[in-house]
């Protein structure tokens, strides 16, 4: 893997070599600051006034840079405008055409200019993060904070382009009024959308929003996915290349099995504790019946992971044949009357879940630039799916024989999804193209090739110089090289990382010792949010039927609500909430709302009412989906780059937190049910109300590591 300081002077603009970030010799700066406090020949202070000054000396280059090249596109646009304004007074085809080519070349170098910005930006958060990491000091949130809003400071240059939105809006402004069909529009701020806006200011756009880095609905949804997007450096003078092993129909097929996977988990959920009476079992055996497809998912994860390092089309035929069969069981249990049936047919489904094939796709063989968007379709489809189970299970209410197979509101489920995975197999081996593979051995996967992971586990008391080993490197800073092949060796010639700290995890086991203690927490707190939605999902059923007496439609319609939710929720908190407060604080708050939930959901003195339930629920429910949403974001900034590829990636470490959650969760139940239906509610929310709060605490001990 190419050195982080290699890559950069390979993108730099040869002209412009100059005015870039000098991150080399920065790097340089730290490395001799660290020996000389081990040394003892320079104080802590004096290393925090040199490295600001160098900062502020390297930014002030390139702000200064940047304002005169915004000067010469201002002149170059300002002769436009009088170019344009004598065509207006005799019009002549050609001389438009010729001016319209003339603003898109301005748009061209305003590109190269938003470039020239953005790799300094990239450079800037480097180093700052490196320093950190080196000396396990909180030294980037006082730069930042003390520059952010200083009427001095020259950072907001850097990372707001102040300046450049005036250049970007007079390119947009008359390439649009420049435009051969301009309809009925007297202006470009009088369309409801820029359906016919220029390629040029479509790239312009895209390059501005990933330096902003700015958080949409999209973009939070996306984050659900867990599928990793890396800090990259542009290329100076062309677009992303669509990828080659894209095809749209395999993408449709991977989002048709993330919905059918998830309709096929819920839609028994409202007639399983029935189903369980109805073979001679004790309603809240419904527990292991629904958890019995997660016990299978936690190990089909791990073989699906691997076997889609080699292919995507035999697991995704695999899965769907699995769950074929599965689900005939599931329907088959009530005429043989075995509940063994019943259960194995549950752990086939589970064996057949093939979510770290989908994921995988999305993350290999999706182009950067709708990679986002097939994320958030991966999260919508799931979230669809789990409303759209419980309601189809509302819907077949029927009771009626044919061929000596009973078709009722238990078995439906099971014939149903039979028939669906068996229209979803044809569809399959029809539409799907298996991805070129030999370029997996020509150059490494993008999430891989210039992702950076840094972690940050030392507060402000602690000491500025970290112990170090024989080689003057420091442990953390060696985790760090392993993240993004950019050590210190660098600095003495060597542009490559070693080849052992490069490699993905091979095992479960390697992959738990790259997690720090930030990870840690965050999969505890996606372990908790899963158990207690698995809690409140599971058993609704059984609740709500001793408590109230709902029918089964009553209760379908209720968890139909519930996932109903997911996507207006995101909406919420994608576009508003999380631009204005940071992820980690919405995740300490989401977390406590979720704490608030469980403890609403308890039945104490005053007799349980609907009211409380549904209310409980909803405060629980939405409350873990924000905190799904900010906990993966931060899971996937934390975590190490080496854990972005491989078998046993981040996503199948989630995958397995979620899933094993939901295994104990729903053991929970059985286990509980043992002692009798009234004791339930309130025995079942007392592990989720210990782990929310050790959560918490466990959250507020690394709330500074969360950045």
């Amino acid at each position: 893997m190419v050195a982080f300081g290699k890559k950069l002077k390979e993108r730099q603009i040869q002209e412009w070599q100059g005015y870039y970030i000098n991150y080399k010799l920065m790097k340089k700066k730290v490395k001799q600051y660290a020996q000389q406090i081990e040394n003892k020949t320079l104080e802590r202070r004096q290393v925090l006034k040199d490295f600001s000054r160098m900062l502020d000396n390297q930014i002030e280059k390139i702000v200064l840079f940047l304002l005169e090249q915004q000067g010469l596109l201002a002149g170059r646009l300002a002769r436009l405008g009088e170019e344009r304004n004598s065509i207006e007074q005799e019009p002549n085809i050609g001389r438009m055409s010729q001016l319209r080519e003339a603003y898109r070349e301005v748009g061209m170098d305003l590109l190269k200019l938003l470039y020239f910005v953005e790799i300094n930006a990239v450079g800037l958060r480097k180093i700052l993060k490196k320093f950190d990491k080196r000396f396990g000091y909180r030294f980037t949130d006082y730069y930042v904070k003390t520059r952010a809003n200083h009427p001095c400071s020259q950072l907001q240059q850097v990372f707001k382009h102040v300046g450049i939105g005036a250049v970007v809006g007079a390119i947009t402004r008359n390439l649009g009024d420049l435009q051969e069909h301009q309809g009925s529009y007297l202006s470009i701020y009088d369309q409801p959308a820029l359906r016919l806006q220029d390629p040029v200011i479509k790239s312009i756009n895209s390059a501005i929003d990933r330096l902003l880095h700015s958080t949409n609905f999209l973009h939070f949804l996306a984050q659900h996915a867990l599928i990793m997007q890396e800090e990259m450096l542009p290329t100076p003078t062309e677009e992303q290349i669509v990828d080659e092993r894209y095809n749209f129909n395999s993408l449709l097929l991977n989002l048709a099995n993330t919905f059918l996977y998830m309709v096929n988990t819920y839609i028994i959920v409202p007639t399983a504790d029935d189903y369980s009476m109805s073979l001679g079992a004790a309603a809240t055996v419904c527990g292991i019946v629904i958890g019995a497809m997660a016990i299978a998912q936690v190990f089909s994860s791990v073989y699906f992971s691997a076997w889609s390092n080699r292919s995507y089309f035999r697991p995704l035929v695999f899965s769907s044949i699995v769950l074929l069969l599965g689900n005939a069981m599931y329907a088959l249990a009530y005429d043989l009357n075995s509940i063994w049936v019943l259960l194995i047919g549950r752990l086939s489904c589970g064996l057949g879940s093939a979510r770290a094939v989908n994921r995988r796709y999305i993350s290999d063989c999706v182009p950067l630039k709708i990679r986002m968007q097939a994320s958030a379709g991966f999260v919508s489809a799931s979230a669809l799916g789990m409303a759209c189970g419980p309601a189809l299970a509302g819907l077949l209410q029927t009771n009626f024989r044919f061929l000596n197979l009973t078709f009722n509101q238990e078995t439906l489920p099971g014939w149903v999804m039979t028939a669906a995975w068996l229209l979803y197999l044809v569809w399959l081996w029809i539409a799907f193209k298996e991805p070129a593979r030999e370029e997996d051995n020509k150059k490494p996967h993008s999430t891989a090739e210039t992702k950076q992971k840094d972690v940050m586990e030392k507060g402000l008391k602690q000491p500025l110089l970290l112990a170090s080993d024989q080689n003057g490197r420091s442990s953390e800073d060696r985790d760090e090289d392993d993240g993004d092949g950019d050590d210190d060796d660098e600095c003495d010639g060597s542009d490559e990382a070693p080849e052992e700290s490069r490699k993905p995890a091979t095992s479960i086991v390697s992959a738990y010792r790259l997690l720090t203690p930030s990870v840690k927490v965050q999969l505890l707190i996606y372990f908790m949010l899963k158990y207690a939605m698995e809690i409140l999902l599971s058993e609704s059923s059984v609740i709500t039927s001793y408590y109230f007496r709902w029918s089964t439609s009553t209760v379908a319609i209720f968890l139909a609500c519930l996932g109903l939710t997911v996507l207006p929720v995101n909406i919420v908190v994608g576009s508003y909430i999380s631009n204005m407060f940071e992820e980690r604080q919405i995740l300490l708050a989401s977390e406590v709302m979720v704490c608030v939930g469980i403890l609403l959901s308890f039945n104490v003195i005053v007799e349980y009412t609907v009211p409380q339930y549904v209310i409980s629920g909803l405060v629980m429910f939405v409350s873990a989906e924000v905190l799904e949403g900010v906990n993966l974001s931060l899971l996937s900034r934390v975590m190490s780059s080496r854990l972005s590829r491989g078998t046993y990636n981040g996503g199948l470490l989630s995958t397995e937190a979620g899933t094993l959650a939901r295994v104990v969760a729903d053991a929970t139940i059985t286990l509980v049910g043992l002692l009798g239906e009234s004791h339930l509610l309130n025995i079942t929310l007392v592990p989720s109300l210990v782990i929310c709060i050790v959560s918490i605490i466990a959250t507020c001990c690394t709330y500074n590591t969360l950045f």
